[in-house]
């Protein structure tokens, strides 16, 4: 990697008197500071209710800021490909040009110097890097920003697999150089092994890629949809920053694009957020592909996404090295105590994505007992807890019948889709999902009533096939108690009502031979419960 750092080069030279000139709240007609945030390959100026970017005169390998018509070229793209996905915030490219009397001024009628991507302001604290560092994001807009991203993935154009195949080899390649060249924050050692078992998880991925490109997952999309390109505008999830300066580097497998999502989330302490956005997207995007040239029905669609996990470990662990290279070129360009947070920032998604390709033995949780037992909210719960990151894959029977029916998760569904034909099909289509998780490498935590034993039979088996361990949780709870929840639930997949507890209630389940638990009480028995029985089949599992 290089860059033109070089003060003494004329074209670095007057393009930072531009950033000064950009810095200056006098240059905008304001008295207030003008706030700077620095990346790797931008800059970007907050002054009043504007913003101003600039590229940076830097050239990498994977892009090229150089020449002053390079940067027109890039702003443009910018405002073209932004536009689609942020109205409200992309504004127009603006000149900056140098007058006659030398003076610099935004649009004026001088000779251009520079360019830059005007955009409206918005809260520069609301983008999810810094809402993460306040706490947990609100789990209803993690379900907004999953709709919204299967949304934008729908429009973007489809792209051939085998070249993007290619170039996420160079990236590997790239990753690998670039640690190489920082042994005091990567680990040389560390290094070589992710490097090691990045390729082998790439040489087992091909056909599976060749596969979903030629059903049109590989699309052009983002590019760069990590924390600090999503912003929470009015309430509402607003994407933004997408790659604007090739169509290549913004090229991926649709899993791949919400993976970075998925692995930021994560590593900025939020793994319940970054496993809750995957699990919605994955019915999210399976509605919104299902009326595609390729596929049949929802049912296909979801399916499909969920056979695509087996290379998400890869895109988890790509990405993360992606922001770790970046997060240290970024750390050349400060000093003191922000280049040190950009230093940590780098060991930090480093250290994710040494993780991300270690193999892991996944383990399917099967949770049974009347609606309105704390299933789902124990599936939520729980699945954080288990192995690999970012944590297991939630297979509710409720929601995959909403992906049967084409239907939004709180939409309700009327009594055609309650007869046996239909739930022979949510069972079906769950053991399957579950099954293919499974193979991927991805743990498992599905929600259903389970009243006969062969269902429970059924869970415990495809534990066994994947070589998965398994753990059955049995949710005993008063039926008054599961009545009187599922009158009180808001915005919730679940049609239950009190007459369905009282018909699944008198039915005999059989012999459970799960771990049983009373979950009458306050939720956090539950799960408190929930732990330690798994943590019994742990220790069990450690003797043999």
């Amino acid at each position: 990697m290089s860059d033109l750092d070089d003060a003494a080069d004329p074209t670095v030279s007057e393009w930072e008197e531009v950033a000064g000139f950009l810095a200056c709240p006098e240059s905008h007609g304001r008295s207030d500071p003008v706030r700077r945030i620095d990346t790797h390959a931008a800059v970007v100026f907050l002054a009043g209710p504007l913003a101003y970017k600039i590229k940076r005169p830097v050239k990498f390998p994977f892009l090229d800021f150089s020449t002053l018509e390079r940067r027109a070229t890039a702003c443009r793209r910018e405002i073209c490909i932004d536009r689609a996905i942020a109205p409200t915030i992309y504004r127009r490219v603006v000149p900056i040009t140098r007058e006659a009397d030398g003076r610099l001024a935004i649009g004026g009628q001088g000779t251009t110097v520079e360019w830059a991507v005007e955009m409206n302001r918005f809260d520069e604290n609301a983008t999810l890097d810094r809402l993460t560092a306040k706490g947990p994001l609100d789990p209803l807009f993690i379900d907004d920003l999953a709709d919204e991203i299967a949304r934008a993935q729908s429009h973007a154009r489809i792209r051939e697999a085998g070249p993007w195949m290619e170039d996420v080899r160079g990236y590997i390649e790239h990753n690998r150089t670039a640690f190489a060249d920082r042994p005091d924050l990567f680990p040389p050692e560390a290094v070589e092994r992710l490097h090691a078992l990045t390729m082998a998880r790439w040489e087992d991925a091909g056909d599976l890629v060749e596969d979903r490109g030629r059903l049109g997952r590989v699309r052009v999309g983002h590019g760069d949809l990590h924390c600090a390109n999503v912003a929470m505008v009015d309430g509402r999830p607003q994407l933004f920053d997408a790659i604007e300066f090739d169509d290549a580097i913004a090229t991926g497998d649709v899993l791949y694009d919400v993976g970075f999502l998925v692995m930021d989330l994560d590593v900025r302490g939020d793994r319940p957020a970054g496993r809750r956005l995957l699990n919605r997207w994955l019915q999210a995007t399976a509605r919104v592909e299902a009326c595609g040239p390729s596929l049949r029905d929802t049912e296909e669609a979801f399916l499909t996404e969920v056979d695509g996990l087996a290379a998400l470990p890869l895109w988890l662990t790509v990405r993360a090295g992606l922001r770790a290279k970046i997060a240290a070129a970024t750390a050349r360009h400060l000093d003191g105590e922000a280049r040190a947070e950009q230093e940590a920032l780098a060991r930090r998604f480093f250290a994710a994505a040494c993780c991300y390709v270690e193999p892991h033995r996944p383990r399917l949780i099967a949770l049974g007992g009347l609606s309105g037992a704390g299933k789902s909210t124990l599936a939520r719960a729980i699945a954080s807890d288990v192995g690999p990151a970012p944590g297991a894959i939630v297979l509710r029977s409720d929601t995959i019948r909403k992906v049967i029916g084409g239907v939004g998760e709180f939409t309700r569904l009327g009594p055609e889709y309650y007869t046996r034909d239909v739930s022979e099909r949510v069972y079906r289509l769950l053991i399957a999902a579950a099954a293919a998780t499974l193979a991927s490498g991805f743990s498992v935590v599905t929600d259903a009533v389970s009243l006969h034993p062969e269902e429970r039979a059924r869970f415990a088996s495809i534990a066994k096939a994947a070589e998965a361990n398994f753990t059955g949780l049995w949710l005993d709870v008063d039926p008054a108690v599961a009545s009187a929840r599922v009158d009180r639930r808001r915005d919730d997949a679940s049609d239950a009502d009190a007459k369905v507890v009282a018909f699944q209630s008198a039915r005999d389940p059989g012999t459970i031979d799960w771990h049983k638990l009373d979950s009458s009480g306050p939720k956090e028995a539950t799960l408190a419960a929930a732990r330690a029985a798994l943590a019994a089949d742990r220790a069990i599992e450690a003797e043999r």
